[in-house]
């Protein structure tokens, strides 16, 4: 039994070992300040006070990786989330949205605090000050419902 526990512990370390060399990139690309939600859009500083604490490690392509982004598995789900993140909503490209398009995302925004789905849970489990607070979450909505509204002034 103690035999089959050493070769189990030994396999697990090794594998461990091996998968280090397995990295996805972390990309951060180059940030064109005409295209970014600042250029265009008044931020608020409480505004911004959130969005850089709860939405821009995965919502911009100014990512801070933290020391654990170095180490497999965990780079990669890191990795997965970023990139899924930018997918959806990216203010590193914001003046490439159309205003349709910045609405939806500015609704989306608030429905997504306003309910508990972003930031993701598993980002809080490590970036604890990036929880919302009720007051958060309002100042958000509030920002994103004017900002929606002067959008459509502007069509």
């Amino acid at each position: 039994m103690k035999k089959i526990l050493k070769i189990l512990v030994i396999t697990i370390f090794m594998g461990f070992l091996a998968i280090q060399f397995i990295r996805p990139d972390q990309i951060n690309s180059a940030i064109v300040r005409a295209e970014t939600l600042e250029a265009t859009t008044q931020i608020p500083e409480d505004v911004n006070a959130v969005l850089q604490r709860s939405c821009n490690d995965c919502h911009t392509n100014a990512t801070i990786y933290p020391r654990y982004s170095k180490i497999s598995p965990f780079n990669w789900f890191l990795a997965n989330h970023v990139e899924e993140g930018r997918n959806q909503l990216n203010f590193s490209v914001w003046n490439s949205y159309n205003n349709s398009r910045k609405r939806r995302k500015l609704n989306e925004v608030c429905e997504q605090v306003t309910s508990g789905e972003m930031p993701l849970p598993s980002y809080l489990w490590i970036h604890r000050d990036a929880k919302l607070s009720g007051e958060d979450v309002k100042i958000l909505c509030d920002w994103a419902d004017a900002e929606r509204e002067n959008l459509a002034q502007r069509q």
